[in-house]
């Protein structure tokens, strides 16, 4: 069983930055490939990043390639998401995710967040 809560959402202007955390609990915790999705109002859940459980692999949806970063901290179970240049487009709530290996992070997780909600205003 992995936990996962996130932190660090809130309302930033177009043009901003910030930092997504998500904190990992359980005995395995560090062997799982984790991730982020967002789900904005109205639409699907989509992938934004993933990173594998020694943070040797990522991947990144196009419509944030370039913009996010995905890394981790193994010492710390804590996994994060540095957004720059937020768009409007990019408001919705933002989940961590869980799963091995970092394929399945990236499609069918097997653990969830609660989510973190991200603002951006133009």
């Amino acid at each position: 069983q992995v936990q996962l809560v996130e932190s660090g959402g809130r309302l930033v202007q177009a043009g901003g930055s910030l930092r997504l955390s998500c904190a990992a609990s359980g005995r395995t915790s560090s062997t799982y490939g984790l991730g982020w999705f967002r789900q904005a109002p109205g639409k699907e859940r989509e992938f934004v990043a993933a990173i594998s459980w020694n943070g040797d692999t990522t991947r990144y949806a196009d419509s944030v390639r370039g913009r996010f970063t995905i890394s981790r901290d193994n010492a710390k179970n804590t996994v994060y998401l540095q957004m720059n240049s937020l768009k409007p487009e990019d408001t919705a709530v933002y989940y961590c995710a869980a799963g091995r290996p970092i394929v399945v992070v990236t499609t069918t997780p097997r653990y969830w967040g609660q989510g973190t909600q991200v603002t951006v205003s133009s």
